[in-house]
């Protein structure tokens, strides 16, 4: 799961400070508007991150591409590692906060300027050459890895840049910045860069390209981000937190210390295992899905639209989820849902197969768009109350002695849970996908672009013998019900009984 999606199921608990007492923002609002600013910015690279798997599945990428660009993803699961040397390293003069977001946020700005540069060519766009996915994943990688250090530093000034009773809108502004900042990097980038999108509902003449270019909003955002980081590093200041003689190197070694003291808990083992393994299940439907009606003829901008209907389910659901569960046993709504979210897979591998019979060309029929939409709907119902009963039980498990690094922990190893087998799942496609050419003369898998469109010269077709995609997703269930059956259910149960002692950090 991605780290905005996990934003989007706090939405509901984290807008509610904004119904109560809209006068306590008094004397914060410029601290407010800069929170919200900063987060908006945080979505943005993280909502083109996102977009790139469509653009690089319109370009002919195999899922073993897929693959390696979904790396790029993986430092927002691997933060933790870090965090505690970005909130314990800092010059005490220049703000503990701004020491690191400065330079990190001109990283950041430099990056998309310079991939408003060469992007395109990298992509293959230009010309005939396959998409350089290896060099694409290393840079989103670095691009990613800043945008989850620039995370860490706004969470942590989040923290003492508002006034104590004002702090409960630190989860609003991160909730409503990311969730907008991914909007403009995903949904408003899909649509109004493609020409079919612009043309249909926008031009009154069609043109051959969008209203935006892929260049032109890289380096535009690009700008805003050192336009912004400027003005934050010469017009505000920071109030100092710590003395000068904050013991840096002390702190650094005493966050670790605790992290292994945690992981030394016969339970918390046993619920990392259960966390790195219970998304197996999931993990084709997740992750190859989307890229699979991309590839029967659904535009991508039609996908990513659809994210707008379904962002006030996002924001009700985690608040309707939290109402109906229990407090003391917050595994047990899990564990019923578990298996309609298996069973989910199956329905989407059915959908994905009738998908290009269901399609008239280039147009895509209301009915068809009504279906998924309803599918969408359903999936994020498991999705978001899974989710939210994690969290839950996160809650009440962590021990407070060390509680924000507990919870830390617990949410880094869920993430990581879906970050590996994403990974996985679509590396296999391609493993078990057999395809031949059409034109019996050639030797010819068409495993890559470049033997397509050679067999495309010779007069033939590619065409698939069998599709790895509806294998593995069955494959993948089964194995989620025998995970679940047999091992997950009796585990979960055994933890959720467990006394709090079980949990705790013993002092040494």
């Amino acid at each position: 799961m991605s780290e905005v999606r996990r934003r989007q199921q706090h939405s509901a608990e984290s807008l509610t400070p904004l119904m109560v007492d809209i006068s306590n923002i008094r004397g914060d609002e410029w601290n407010i508007a800069l929170l919200l600013l900063l987060y908006l910015l945080q979505g943005i690279p993280l909502g083109l991150a996102a977009a790139l798997p469509m653009i690089l599945q319109n370009r002919g990428a195999s899922f073993k591409q897929q693959a390696a660009f979904s790396f790029a993803t993986w430092p927002f699961s691997l933060k933790l590692f870090w965090a505690p040397i970005v909130d314990s390293i800092y010059l005490t003069r220049f703000g503990r906060r701004k020491t690191w977001l400065v330079p990190i946020q001109l990283a950041i700005g430099c990056f998309l300027v310079f991939l408003s540069y060469h992007l395109e060519t990298w992509l293959g766009i230009e010309g005939t050459d396959e998409p350089q996915v290896v060099l694409l994943s290393a840079i989103f990688f670095l691009l990613n890895f800043l945008v989850a250090t620039q995370d860490i530093v706004v969470d942590g000034w989040a923290l003492t840049l508002l006034r104590r009773e004002n702090i409960e809108y630190a989860s609003t502004c991160n909730s409503a910045g990311q969730i907008a900042g991914y909007f403009f990097g995903y949904v408003i980038f899909m649509a109004l860069e493609s020409a079919e999108f612009c043309n249909t509902y926008i031009r009154n003449e069609p043109k051959p390209q969008g209203i935006i270019s892929m260049p032109g909003f890289f380096y535009f955002w690009g700008i805003v981000y050192l336009i912004v980081t400027g003005l934050v590093a010469f017009i505000k200041r920071e109030v100092q937190e710590y003395s000068s003689n904050t013991p840096t190197v002390t702190t650094i070694i005493h966050s670790y210390k605790q992290l292994l003291q945690i992981l030394k808990l016969p339970s918390i083992q046993l619920l990392s295992l259960v966390l790195l393994t219970s998304k197996v299940g999931f993990a084709a439907c997740d992750s190859v899905t989307g890229l699979k009606l991309t590839e029967g003829g659904v535009p991508k901008e039609k996908l990513a639209l659809l994210a707008v209907p379904l962002l006030p389910l996002q924001i009700i659901l985690p608040l309707v989820v939290s109402k109906i569960s229990s407090r003391r046993r917050p595994l047990n709504l899990l564990l019923k849902v578990f298996p309609y979210r298996l069973m989910f897979n199956i329905i989407a591998a059915i959908f994905v197969f009738i998908t290009p019979a269901m399609l008239v060309g280039s147009n895509i029929p209301s009915y068809y768009i009504t279906v998924l939409l309803v599918l969408l709907a359903l999936q994020q119902v498991t999705v978001t109350t899974m989710f939210v009963q994690w969290m839950a039980f996160f809650a009440v498990i962590s021990d407070p002695v060390v509680g924000g690094t507990y919870m830390t922990l617990l949410n880094t190893l869920n993430n990581l849970g879906g970050t590996w087998t994403t990974t996985t799942a679509l590396a296999l496609v391609d493993f078990i996908t057999f395809k031949s050419c059409s034109n019996a003369t050639l030797q010819n898998d068409c495993s890559s672009q470049l033997l397509k469109m050679e067999c495309e010269k010779a007069g033939g077709s590619c065409e698939i013998q069998l599709d790895g995609y509806y294998l593995e997703t069955l494959l993948l269930t089964m194995v989620g019900f025998v995970w679940f059956k047999l091992w997950g259910q009796k585990i979960l149960l055994s933890l959720q009984s467990r006394p709090m002692d079980a949990w705790k950090v013993r002092s040494r």
